[in-house]
């Protein structure tokens, strides 16, 4: 069961890198005028959903980044509350784990 949290932990921390990245890089494109080679906005959603959620709404608000698209303003954060309660339970979860060991 503690190999389970601990592969849970390292998926989340990967998809919230790769959100905050994936993020960086699409921002650094655009104000380079790369349209051709930016980050398509379904990319963006479907990493937010499997967990990068948090970062990525972070990290689009402290950069400027897509913030004047309701899309992705009213998007993330609904993500981030359905799962809230799912990282709330995970985070209860890890701290006993470490705690324990």
């Amino acid at each position: 069961m503690k190999i389970f949290w601990t592969i849970l932990v390292i998926y989340l921390v990967i998809m919230n890198i790769a959100a905050m990245s994936m993020t960086i890089i699409d921002k650094r494109r655009a104000i380079r005028n790369r349209y051709y080679n930016r980050i398509s906005e379904r990319a963006l959603l479907f990493t937010a959903l499997f967990g990068g959620a948090p970062l990525m709404y972070l990290t689009m608000l402290s950069i400027r980044h897509k913030t004047k698209h309701k899309k992705f303003m009213i998007t993330l954060p609904i993500i981030y509350l359905v799962c809230r309660p799912l990282l709330d339970n995970f985070i209860k979860v890890v701290i006993t784990y470490f705690v324990s060991v």
